[in-house]
Formats: C-alpha cells, structure tokens, sequence
C-alpha cells in the first residue's frame, strides 16, 4: 500500500517538478548575468590593451631617427 494515494501523490510531484524547474531557470538566469558581465570585462581589457599598443606603437616612431 503506498504512503499517499496515486491522486494525492500526483500534485506533489507536479509541485516538485515545478519548483525545480523554477530553481534551474533561476540558475541559468544568474550565469547569464555573470557571463554578460565577464564579456563586458573583457571587452574593455581588450580595448585597453589595444590602446596601449597604439600609443606604444606612436611612440616607437616618434623615437626612431630619421
């Protein structure tokens, strides 16, 4: 004889299903979040570092004899 009768039971695991389904797109939305913000980090180190060639680069030919 089971614990709960099968119409009992069945909302239960209805509810359980959606709360972790809740629970995963709550976790997806937080990596996306942190990805999004990780790209963006990049982004401005790469046009640091961009940046900083260029000037690099302005200042090698300014020092350059000719």
């Amino acid at each position: 004889m089971p614990a709960l009768p099968l119409d009992e039971a069945g909302k239960y695991v209805a509810a359980a299903y959606l709360v972790f389904l809740a629970l995963v797109l709550i976790y997806v939305a937080i990596m996306a979040g942190r990805l999004a913000r990780v790209e963006r980090d990049l982004g401005e180190i790469t046009d640091l570092l961009e940046q900083r060639t260029a000037e690099a680069e302005d200042d090698e030919r300014e020092t350059v004899p000719r």
